[in-house]
């Protein structure tokens, strides 16, 4: 069954949520991020931006991807554009819209657009939620093209620097807890095992979090206020126990791409960050 392309454009009622300070806490204890902006509570961690969003997302999702595509659902990208700086006690208005289908040889992918605005009615977060649809290779591309955040090979002559995180062994479930991601596979290794994993894998938000403190750290100074955009393909997975790795490149203009390794696997593909002052 292809996915009903119909629906792409149609925007699903608005969700309100506020940041939760001790959440917000949480979520960086969970991504082993102890930056003091976060620690402090000025500040909530950008990938953070996720989870207030994450039901009205599975909520779209549910509506709009064929029933029997939901097993094979994949989060194939996630790309954050900050507007303004998060801030716990921030309350986020927040519409999904399905935005575009792209269709290929082994799958679909359906990016799904995440608007949030804060009190002041200012957009405070865009994003790009992109989920890869294994087998679901019926039916024609339909929506605008997403933003891109493609690797510029020119880039590879810039390195910044490298930053590696270890990933502990309860990693999985302390990220469940914090951000409200269930899925099983991050938390039973024979429900994983069962699908084709080699056991429980890291949540793939955990991975982007960590990739998002490297940048922080190597380029913004310590000060996620400077981060404006974070992009991510989740290209592999990672198993806790082991460490991850974050080489970033200077692409100019304020712009960084990136890219992390874990177990001599590339597990982030495509990263790309943009810094500057908040707008």
């Amino acid at each position: 069954m292809p996915l009903p392309v119909d629906k792409l454009g149609h925007e699903y009622p608005e969700t309100v949520t506020t940041i939760d300070p001790d959440r917000a806490l949480a979520y960086a204890a969970a991504t082993n991020d102890d930056n003091p902006a976060y620690t402090s509570g000025k500040y909530a961690p950008p990938v953070f931006a996720v989870v207030p969003v994450f039901d009205a997302v599975g909520v779209a999702a549910a509506d709009i991807v064929p029933p029997e595509s939901l097993l094979t659902l994949l989060h194939g990208e996630q790309d954050i554009h900050l507007r303004k700086p998060l801030v716990p006690g921030m309350t986020l208005r927040t519409r999904v819209t399905p935005y575009s289908a792209r269709v290929g040889t082994s799958g679909t992918r359906l990016a799904m657009k995440v608007t949030s605005i804060d009190d002041a009615g200012d957009v405070a977060v865009e994003q790009y939620f992109t989920l890869f649809l294994r087998g679901l290779t019926g039916g024609e591309d339909a929506g605008p093209d997403k933003p891109s955040h493609d690797f510029p090979e020119d880039a590879r002559a810039n390195v910044v620097g490298t930053f590696t995180i270890h990933v502990d062994d309860d990693q999985t479930f302390r990220y469940r807890d914090a951000s409200g991601d269930l899925n099983p596979i991050h938390v039973d290794a024979a429900v994983a095992t069962s699908v084709g994993l080699p056991g429980m894998i890291v949540h793939g938000l955990c991975t982007m979090a960590m990739t998002s403190q490297a940048v922080i750290r190597t380029v913004c100074g310590g000060d996620p206020s400077l981060l404006r955009r974070l992009a991510v393909r989740f290209a592999a997975n990672v198993l806790p126990g082991n460490d991850v790795t974050v080489t970033i490149y200077d692409a100019g203009g304020g712009r960084y791409a990136f890219e992390a390794e874990s177990a001599g696997a590339t597990v982030i593909k495509n990263g790309w960050a943009e810094v500057g002052p908040p707008a």
